[in-house]
C-alpha cells in the first residue's frame, strides 16, 4: 500500500512544521508513483521549496559545465593510462552507433535526434575530469537514453513550484558539490 511505504520525508516540528524529503537523480517517472501521498501533500501545502542546487538556474547549470572541466590546456587522453583512453574511446564509439537504436519513438516525435543527444551528453568529453567523464559514461546506458527528455526527480519538482509560484531557493552552491568531486584523485575515481 502507498501510505505504508518509507516516504523519505522527515517532519521538522515549528509552526508552520517544516519537511524534509530526500530526493534521487533518475527521471521523475521511475519513481513518482512510489512517492507516497503524504510526501505529495507536503509539497503542494508548502510556500517555499528550497532545492540541492537550483536547476533552474542557467548560472547553476554553466557553473556546473565549466566544473567539471580539465585545467586550460589539458585533455583526457594527457591524464588517462593510454589503454583507459582507448577503451573509452570505443565504447563511447559503440554508444554513438547504438543510440539511435535505443532512442523511443516518443523520443523521434518530439524532434530528438541521435547524434544531438549523444553531444549533449557527451560533447566535448575529451575535456572533462575523469570522476565527470566516469558519470557520464555510467549515463550512458539503454535505460538512460530512453529516458531522456524526462526531468529527474529534482529538477522536477522545481519545475513545478515555479508553476505553482512556489518561493524557491537552494542549500547548496555548486562549488560545493564539484570541488570534493574534481578533489578525488585517479585511483579514488
Amino acid at each position: 500500500q502507498q501510505n505504508e511505504l518509507n516516504s523519505f520525508l522527515w517532519t521538522i516540528k515549528r509552526d508552520p512544521p517544516s519537511y524534509f524529503f530526500g530526493t534521487i537523480h533518475v527521471p521523475y517517472t521511475r519513481v513518482w508513483d512510489s512517492i507516497p501521498e503524504n510526501s505529495k501533500k507536503a509539497f503542494q501545502q508548502s510556500h517555499i521549496v528550497y532545492f540541492e542546487l537550483d536547476l533552474t538556474d542557467p548560472y547553476t547549470i554553466s557553473a556546473l559545465t565549466s566544473c567539471q572541466l580539465l585545467p586550460q590546456g589539458e585533455n583526457l587522453q594527457d591524464v588517462l593510462p593510454r589503454d583507459i583512453y582507448s577503451r573509452l574511446k570505443r565504447h563511447l564509439e559503440y554508444v554513438k552507433l547504438m543510440m539511435p537504436s535505443w532512442m523511443t519513438p516518443d523520443q523521434r516525435g518530439k524532434g530528438l535526434y541521435a547524434d544531438y543527444l549523444f553531444n549533449a551528453i557527451a560533447g566535448n568529453w575529451e575535456r572533462k575530469r575523469p570522476v565527470w567523464v566516469m558519470l557520464m559514461v555510467n549515463s550512458l546506458t539503454e535505460v538512460d537514453i530512453k529516458s531522456r527528455g524526462v526531468p529527474v526527480l529534482d529538477l522536477y519538482l522545481a519545475q513545478e513550484a515555479e508553476r505553482l509560484r512556489k518561493q524557491t531557493g537552494a542549500v547548496e552552491k555548486v562549488e560545493e558539490q564539484c570541488h570534493p568531486l574534481n578533489g578525488l584523485n585517479f585511483s579514488q575515481v
